[in-house]
């Protein structure tokens, strides 16, 4: 199984933000830019991975908000049957909690949603996940352009709210915080290789 890592929108280059909008400026109490939280959470998902010698890809290690034709392009050069596409952002706009999100209709990518969908419980016993079990499982559906672009199963998360300043404080911009996102993502990744791909799990891990 290959993981194929996508850290939405684009970073800091000398100081300069990447992509229009997608932070929030909460004066005093800081600022977040929504591509430097991506790339720290998918980051500290690689870190993991290479301790647990899964394979995995960064579709879009430059700076730049590279576009989602090109992250699709260089995803869908590797295979169905051996990896999926894992999206990681923060939400903005008004709520709190996470989402798990898939491309409309029943899917691979729902069973890997289900799996992401109770991690992050584990992890986050107290806190929100959004959900619609509409069709019967928890995950929102979504014709976002790299879920339904992509060849293989694919996931968006959307981990917690920018424009919730406790969810900012405590989770977002906290060490705590980001390294329970980072944990819960790499548990549901090594479910998935074993539960979805049904490749061997690990001896030094304890799902």
């Amino acid at each position: 199984m290959i993981v194929l890592l996508d850290n939405g929108h684009g970073a800091l280059i000398n100081g300069k933000y990447q992509t229009d909008g997608k932070r929030k400026d909460w004066g005093e109490k800081g600022i977040i830019y929504e591509g430097e939280f991506n790339r720290a959470i998918v980051n500290g998902i690689i870190e993991q991975l290479t301790y647990y010698q899964i394979p995995y890809v960064n579709i879009a290690p430059e700076y730049w908000d590279v576009r989602l034709e090109t992250r699709v392009k260089r995803a869908n050069k590797y295979t169905l049957k051996n990896s999926f596409y894992l999206s990681v952002h923060s939400n903005a706009g008004g709520g709190n909690g996470s989402e798990i999100f898939t491309s409309p209709g029943d899917t691979k990518s729902d069973k890997i949603a289900t799996i992401f969908g109770g991690e992050f419980l584990r992890e986050f016993p107290t806190r929100r996940l959004r959900t619609d079990y509409s069709d019967g499982d928890l995950d929102k559906e979504s014709r976002f352009y790299v879920l339904t672009k992509t060849n293989m199963p694919a996931i968006l998360t959307e981990n917690f709210f920018m424009d919730n300043l406790e969810e900012f404080q405590e989770v977002l911009m906290s060490r705590e915080g980001r390294q329970k996102i980072i944990d819960y993502h790499v548990r549901a990744i090594l479910r998935t290789k074993v539960e979805i791909f049904r490749e061997s799990t690990f001896t030094n891990f304890r799902l």
